[in-house]
């Protein structure tokens, strides 16, 4: 009884902000709010590339843009110095650890929602407010009623189903991704249009959610490239400072110049040149790296294994010197499995820009960026993953084999980048 009274509680102070914020603004509300577009996530804005973009190519096109969401991480700087985006901090929240988990999770949700409520009524009326799901409790809702206030059209970028990834923890049948499900379904009818990740989501948004979607895959930004030499060798060695694998294994007594792990300088001609017995580079793409909650848990796992022939190695890296990493590399591995089988690993993406060959794991709609055989090898398990490995390294550093393959198929490819796909299948939506 306690705890529904609180829960009570809270949704009548959740009314009361809406109304607070409501005749606030009332005789603020500008004409239209032509040009003005509000991106949002419930989510780390730092770690949401895709709405980045977003952002980005809407002030190419001369919108000023709101981009709302938590600032734990430093966004890209080409966003930060944008005089068209207007960084718009939603607060995020600490986990409530009293009462039994339900009552915790309905205080969340409640919470979050006027938090998110109150975030896109302070900000000035736009004209089209552009949402990433998931997360979509309380987004969605939420998001819709700013719409229905400010007159303004609601664009759902769909990246996953949130039901789905709950029931990683949940299970399927569990009632709240039952909830969510059935939320996920309704709300998402109420949107004006939609963007999706794949060919194979917009036919289950269609199929089974009665949504028509656009699909935008995601493209690389023009600043995952090659990176070329010199700028590898400055990278190194100012990861050399932190981290011991960037560090050359041997010093010569008579050598002058500059030297990491993978590159030299020569001390006479000043040219940086690949060291003869450098290690392979690669780069995998998960979650529990970096700055992950879960990152002392897996350093511990893997200084037990006491590999001779092998660092690991788990940086953060600033956003800026992410790309110059993965366009230094010489193989990605792609360890992502999507929760709903219908997204793609957005990190593959990126390393395909920098024409880095992958290993990807198997997953159902995988082949719709991953081509066996031709621009990497998918594996279903390590055992298949070690011998793809053995092989695609079976010469290096020689520039030949099945690695080189891929390479040149990469570069040959052309693929569209963000700017161009964005323009073909957005922009014509904003009218």
């Amino acid at each position: 009884m306690a705890a529904g009274g609180g829960v009570l509680l809270l949704l009548l102070a959740a009314v009361a902000a809406v109304l607070t914020a409501w005749l606030w603004r009332r005789r603020q509300v500008a004409a239209g709010g032509v040009g003005r577009v509000c991106v949002a996530v419930l989510g780390d804005l730092g770690r949401s590339p895709r709405m980045q973009y977003h952002a980005l190519s809407l002030a190419r096109h001369g919108r000023d843009v709101a981009l709302l969401g938590y600032l734990q991480s430093r966004p890209h700087g080409d966003v930060l110095r944008s005089g068209r985006i207007r960084l718009v901090p939603v607060t995020d929240l600490c986990g409530l650890l009293v009462g039994p988990k339900l009552f915790q999770y309905v205080v969340k949700v409640v919470v979050q929602a006027v938090q998110l409520l109150y975030a896109m009524l302070k900000i000035d009326q736009p004209s089209y407010i552009l949402l990433q799901n998931p997360p979509g409790l309380p987004a969605i809702a939420v998001t819709w009623l700013a719409c229905l206030f400010w007159r303004s059209k609601l664009i759902i970028d769909w990246h996953n189903y949130g039901y789905t990834v709950m029931s990683l923890s949940h299970g399927r049948n569990h009632p709240l991704v039952q909830i969510a499900k059935w939320y996920e379904k309704l709300f998402g009818r109420l949107s004006d249009y939609n963007l999706c990740v794949t060919n194979a989501m917009k036919e289950d948004l269609w199929v089974n959610c009665n949504i028509k979607a656009v699909t935008l895959y995601d493209k690389p930004a023009a600043y995952f490239k090659e990176t070329p030499l010199e700028l590898q060798h400055r990278l190194y060695m100012k990861l050399a400072g932190d981290y011991e694998p960037f560090k050359p294994r041997t010093e010569s007594v008579s050598w002058s110049g500059e030297k990491s792990a993978f590159t030299e300088v020569d001390g006479s001609s000043g040219h940086v040149k690949k060291s003869r017995t450098r290690p392979a580079l690669l780069i995998s793409s998960t979650s529990w790296t970096g700055k992950g909650p879960l990152k002392d848990y897996y350093n511990g796992l893997i200084n037990k294994l006491h590999f001779k022939h092998i660092q690991i190695c788990t940086p953060w890296l600033e956003a800026e010197d992410y790309p110059l990493l993965l366009g230094s590399a010489d193989l990605g591995v792609c360890l992502h499995k999507s929760s709903s089988g219908l997204d793609l690993p957005m990190k593959v993406v990126d390393m395909f820009g920098c024409c880095l060959p992958v290993c990807a794991i198997h997953f159902e709609c995988l082949h719709e960026l991953v081509k066996h055989n031709e621009n990497g090898l998918i594996f279903r398990d390590s055992d298949e993953l070690a011998a793809q490995l053995k092989m695609l390294f079976l010469e290096f550093p020689a520039l030949e084999g099945k690695l080189h393959s891929f390479r040149k198929n990469l570069r040959a490819c052309k693929q569209l980048r963000w700017d161009e796909s964005w323009d073909q299948t957005v922009l014509p939506l904003l009218g």
